[in-house]
């Protein structure tokens, strides 16, 4: 089984910055490709970043301002995500995503590529 833990949550104020991470545990497994999702209240789901074969795609909301990336230190695989000049509509609870087979494309995008997904990390940005 893998587990996947987000942290780095919190508030934060209207152009501030935060940093969260994603860590994977539990069996080995490829992670071809790694991404961030968030959801707001009352919202559906959306894709928010993804990193796969070392290619990064982001969200047209949060292009510029985020940034992903992933470490294997000591073998164990970590995803980040780098978030600045954040604002009141970035609030949401953000999850990190790990899948273990190439799909096509869209699929990244969608969430339906996936196979593992965390628990998610509040973020609130207050205005």
């Amino acid at each position: 089984q893998v587990q996947l833990v987000e942290s780095g949550g919190g508030l934060v104020q209207a152009g501030g910055s935060l940093r969260l991470s994603c860590a994977a545990s539990g069996r080995t497994f490829s992670s071809y490709a790694m991404g961030w999702f968030r959801q707001a209240p009352g919202k559906e789901r959306e894709f928010v970043a993804v990193i796969r074969s070392g290619a990064t795609y982001y969200a047209d909301s949060v292009k510029g301002r985020f940034g992903i990336s992933r470490g294997n230190a000591n073998a164990k695989i970590t995803l980040y995500l780098q978030m600045n000049s954040l604002k009141p509509e970035d609030t949401a609870v953000y999850y990190c995503a790990a899948a273990e087979r190439p799909h096509s494309g869209s699929m990244y995008f969608t969430g339906a590529a996936y196979d593992y997904w965390g628990q998610g990390t509040q973020v609130t940005v207050s205005s």
